[in-house]
């Protein structure tokens, strides 16, 4: 079975999208993280499904508007970002170039 592996930068953007929902109303950033943590596993099953953006695969969620990207290999699936949609495209082409 494929493995997922999550890079930093995707582990600090699931909790910089928790503690803003966390601020919007408490518990709500509980169920974005569980949400998101449940789409990344998944990549399991269907990682290499998604259209490629800027040289990574992104998978939107279902529930919030974030994008999960990232980088499918022979038996594993390495999240590099998971980037609130809302942001400048520009601004999310340079986080995924670092």
């Amino acid at each position: 079975m494929m493995t997922v592996q999550l890079s930093r930068t995707a582990i600090s953007g699931l909790n910089g999208g928790y503690r803003f929902y966390e601020k919007k109303e408490h518990g709500l950033g509980d169920y974005f993280k569980n949400t998101l943590l449940s789409e990344i596993e998944g990549l399991k099953v269907t990682a290499g499904i998604h259209r490629t953006i800027y040289g990574h695969q992104r998978m939107i969620s279902r529930v919030f508007p974030f994008a999960i990207y990232y980088k499918l290999n022979v038996a594993s699936v390495r999240v590099t970002a998971v980037i609130d949609c809302r942001r400048d495209p520009e601004w999310i082409r340079k986080q995924l170039d670092s």
